[in-house]
């Protein structure tokens, strides 16, 4: 038994959403982190989706792997950026962060 295309394509631009407007609509550099962990996660599961029709090729896994590697690499730097920032400001609001600048 096989989940349809539609539903996999919904709950995709479900998990997108709610990381673009938690990117949006929330300061803390960690949880904007979490969002765009959410939008990666969305896009991968499309790359899965839509590669089921092609089984010959794994073209959508692979590159599917390829952004998960990315999306780990993202998590460390952002993390060890946020620590920088942490020390250097004593917040991790993206709000006081920037007036602070300067």
């Amino acid at each position: 038994m096989q989940i349809p295309l539609e539903n996999i394509l919904i709950l995709s631009a479900f998990l997108f959403c709610i990381g673009l407007m938690i990117m949006i609509t929330k300061r803390n550099i960690v949880v904007v982190l979490m969002g765009i962990e959410l939008i990666l996660n969305a896009a991968n599961l499309n790359l899965v989706a839509f590669s089921q029709y092609d089984a010959e090729k794994l073209q959508g896994q692979v590159f599917a792997l390829f952004v998960m590697v990315v999306a780990a690499a993202e998590a460390a730097v952002g993390l060890a950026i946020l620590l920088l920032v942490y020390r250097h400001f004593k917040t991790a609001n993206l709000d006081q962060i920037s007036k602070m600048k300067g």
